[in-house]
């Protein structure tokens, strides 16, 4: 990009104002921005704009977060290309406590959709006894990237994994304050947000996407590790990406250069039954978390983080417009890179 074009663009100021200089001059470096979100600098932030800015602020989290994704874009970038970011994966709980934070997808269904975004597909996920929805952003689906949110119903777990289950998120806190929630009313009704108050809500957002319950007990975790690698997964990671994704052309020839590489990938390609959506991934960083033990001292095990992905996505038949459906299947295939056990 020009320097002229990034000093002037009202999403470089604003990502400026929240992250830096240098941080927003490497997210800019990094990922594709479309020219329609651009624009010089104006009194009002649009809805797509804000949306724009948390997603790479995000996007950045999820990379410093899986060091053999920021090895893999760090290559990217030495070879002159840029990260095109198609979607960012979370994971949450419907349970009947979460304390202070919305049970289950509500707790961003109410930050979504102020930012423009909408369900575009419900994905059943039977063998994980979970949800997922894909929300695509109504101004601008292809350019703005989406989110999967899925949702664990732990009603549908054995009564130890519900107790287990409820004793991590019972109290979890809400990262909302009332002036956010505020402004996201504001945010819904107008579409946009003053410079200054879209500089108070952005870090707000993304802040949303962390842990909000408190250490877990060991046991705790094992117990739903037993039934759910997602549910042991939400209690060390809480609402962090689960996965970011990297749109590529063609994500089958991707994948045998980066295993010839000695990248960490999928053995196979999740391939939709239309066969227009073919996902792999780079397996689960494994990261150090801390757990209670019976006397309520800290003790440490590895555990499986969060992890990148590459997808590529085919037009839809007789149509210039790209298919930006999920498939419930890759999505299950996908989910298994954080099915691995903790480690001492």
């Amino acid at each position: 990009m020009e320097q002229n074009v990034f000093e002037t663009s009202q999403l470089a100021q604003l990502l400026i104002r929240v992250a830096g200089a240098e941080k927003a001059q490497q997210l800019f470096a990094m990922i594709e921005v479309d020219p329609r979100l651009l624009g010089a600098s104006d009194a009002r932030v649009s809805r797509g704009l804000l949306a724009q800015a948390m997603n790479m602020m995000l996007f950045a989290q999820n990379l410093a977060a899986v060091p053999e994704g920021a090895r893999y874009v760090a290559e990217k970038l030495a070879a002159g290309e840029k990260v095109l970011f198609d979607h960012g994966a979370l994971r949450t709980v419907d349970a009947p406590r979460t304390g202070a934070l919305p049970h289950g997808e509500l707790a961003f269904k109410r930050i979504l959709e102020p930012l423009g975004f909408a369900v575009a597909n419900v994905y059943p996920l039977k063998k994980l006894k979970m949800t997922g929805r894909a929300y695509c952003h109504l101004d601008l689906p292809e350019v703005i990237s989406q989110f999967f949110v899925s949702e664990l119903h732990v009603e549908q777990f054995s009564m130890n994994f519900q107790i287990a289950a409820e004793r991590i998120v019972h109290n979890s806190r809400d990262p909302l304050k009332p002036e956010h929630l505020s402004l996201l009313t504001q945010l819904s009704e107008h579409h946009s947000l003053s410079f200054d108050d879209a500089v108070t809500l952005l870090p707000a957002l993304v802040g949303c996407f962390d842990v909000q319950h408190e250490v877990p007990h060991l046991v705790d975790y094992e117990t739903l590790l037993a039934e759910s690698a997602e549910m042991a997964w939400i209690s060390t990671e809480g609402n962090r990406f689960n996965h970011a994704t990297d749109r590529v052309p063609h994500v089958i020839e991707l994948a045998d250069e980066l295993r010839a590489k000695g990248y960490p990938i999928k053995d196979s390609v999740e391939i939709s039954g239309s066969g227009a959506v073919r996902q792999t991934a780079l397996k689960a960083a494994m990261v150090q978390r801390i757990f209670l033990d019976e006397k309520n001292h800290p003790i440490t095990r590895t555990v499986p983080g969060s992890f990148y992905e590459f997808i590529s996505r085919d037009k839809l038949p007789n149509s210039d417009t790209l298919d930006l459906r999920f498939d419930a299947s890759n999505a299950q295939g996908i989910f298994k890179m954080t099915a691995v056990a903790a480690v001492a």
